[in-house]
């Protein structure tokens, strides 16, 4: 994992276990609806970051005669799981747990202004933890959009962190205005009310995790970027006339496959075919040095006799 991210995931692991004991502890002194929801949705978040911890390690196995491309991808499947626990022990969870305070309300009768007091303080150290998710994440981001660089980010940990603060804090407020409004109506139809708009925010959330990290899972090309510079560093070796084609893959957030068809001059011998095929791997790895697997094949380019031709950069998809 890289450091930017390994910072962030401990960083949110530290407080949403300190925010999880709380949450519970105030839960218990107030039997706020609530308060239990978002005392599981932490619990389910310090859980997400063991989970994002545990794949970063065993990501960084070495490959087997069964897996020779290596484990980097065991990342993507631990943060799909992520997405799982997000979706069911935390969203599934409050939706319940509030459809069932809206059908039997309760006012919060004992130490009334102690979920107040732990929200606001759950505000504070979630913010403090989702600034340094957001400084970690700007170290990379450039000018790119947060939706696109959440979107188009090969490595998970980040995005994983930066969505899971975003709905912790909704969450909190959420819950905080359910609180309040139970107290000072002493309608508990308000804090079964909160919990289910956490429960209806967490699913939200959970489903678009899942679905970015299907697509990284099913196997995502080098970003635009990266394609750019590998297919310069291609064209610009000598002995190479065309790039006929490219295709690159992520085998794990920091390494990608390269296989690229190249044109070479039709009277080129043996000996020379190779150096311009070692000349082109060596620029590529050094233009792109995530290009930890690189196979070109050599051919002869000319009209009509080469049919699998494409554009060396396709559009960047969407998913």
């Amino acid at each position: 994992m890289a450091g930017g991210g390994n910072k962030a995931v401990v960083a949110a692991l530290l407080a949403n276990t300190g925010i999880a004991v709380t949450k519970f502890a105030a839960w218990g002194l107030t039997s706020s609806a609530s308060m239990l929801a978002e005392a599981i949705h932490s619990l389910a978040d310090a859980g997400n970051q063991v989970l994002l911890l545990v794949g970063a390690k065993r990501a960084k196995r070495e490959a087997d005669e069964l897996h020779q491309f290596g484990f980097g991808r065991e990342r993507y499947v631990y943060s799909f799981i992520v997405a799982i626990v997000l979706f069911s022990v935390g969203g599934l969870f409050a939706l319940y747990e509030g459809y069932h305070k809206v059908h039997e309300p309760h006012a919060i009768e004992h130490w009334k202004w102690v979920p107040v007091a732990v929200l606001l303080a759950a505000i504070v150290m979630e913010s403090l933890s989702f600034r340094t998710a957001i400084v970690e994440a700007n170290k990379i981001r450039g000018n790119t959009s947060w939706t696109r660089f959440i979107r188009n980010a090969r490595s998970p940990e980040l995005p994983v962190i930066l969505l899971e603060d975003f709905a912790a804090l909704t969450g909190l407020v959420l819950a905080l205005i359910g609180v309040v409004l139970t107290l000072a109506t002493g309608n508990g139809v308000f804090d079964g009310l909160g919990s289910m708009a956490i429960g209806a925010l967490l699913v939200v959330v959970a489903i678009f995790l899942a679905i970015e990290m299907k697509s990284l899972l099913l196997g995502e090309s080098a970003t635009r970027e990266a394609q750019q510079k590998i297919v310069a560093a291609i064209e610009n070796t000598p002995g190479v006339q065309r790039l006929i084609h490219i295709r690159t893959l992520h085998l794990g957030p920091e390494e990608v496959l390269v296989a690229a068809k190249l044109g070479v001059p039709t009277d080129a011998d043996a000996a020379t075919i190779a150096e311009t095929i070692n000349a082109a791997e060596r620029a590529i790895r050094e233009a792109e040095p995530m290009s930890q697997h690189v196979y070109l094949e050599p051919d002869i380019y000319a009209e009509g006799y080469n049919r699998e031709e494409r554009p060396a950069v396709p559009e960047a998809p969407s998913h």
